[in-house]
């Protein structure tokens, strides 16, 4: 075998991990988001960048506000799972270099503008995003990331204009019938090139 990771883990994170659309009613504890956290956190980032923030919205006021921001499709499952986040952008990190880059004082100073801010949060939190989706199956539950909501109303509704949402994802237990049949992917040869 090429890969370290034995096989059972790699079924949990990747090949018989899916995207949940139904969950049990089983609740998603703080420990266990802190413990998805503390694990990824240390995924790579850009200059150690670390954008990603999560907001997770947890109380039945919060989740009234959510649902209606969310595409039709993606609404009933994003109001019956145990826990939902929010997966944003802070475009202000730059602010927080001096502490994750400390080797390097002048890194903060290469973020002036806000352009270079927003391109780079995008890039290296949604690189995070994809370490929480891991860490989510690491837990042995199950994730619903979902792109279709209202952008600019999950901003206004539960963020700022420093942090830009990037997907919702939906987190707990699977329920009855949670999978969709697997889409195929793209082979080695067909993704894969070398020059």
């Amino acid at each position: 075998m090429s890969l370290v990771l034995d096989s059972t883990a790699q079924d949990l994170l990747f090949r018989e991990a899916r995207t949940a659309n139904t969950f049990s009613d089983e609740p998603v504890t703080e420990e266990q988001v802190q413990a998805i956290y503390d694990l990824v956190k240390y995924g790579p980032t850009s200059m150690n960048q670390s954008p990603l923030r999560v907001v997770l919205v947890r109380s039945a006021e919060a989740r009234e506000r959510l649902v209606p921001l969310m595409s039709e499709g993606n609404q009933a499952k994003t109001a019956t799972a145990p826990l939902v986040a929010i997966l944003a952008a802070d475009n202000e990190f730059h602010e927080e270099l001096p502490q994750l880059f400390p080797h390097f004082p002048q890194a903060k100073d290469f973020f002036g503008d806000r352009s270079v801010r927003e391109h780079t949060a995008a890039l290296n939190a949604t690189l995070q995003a994809g370490y929480f989706i891991v860490g989510v199956r690491a837990a042995g539950l199950a994730a619903g990331p979902m792109s279709g909501f209202d952008s600019a109303g999950v901003q206004k509704e539960f963020l700022d204009d420093d942090h830009t949402p990037l997907m919702i994802i939906n987190i707990g237990k699977p329920g009855d019938n949670a999978w969709h049949p697997r889409s195929p992917r793209l082979s080695y040869d067909e993704a894969v090139t070398t020059v």
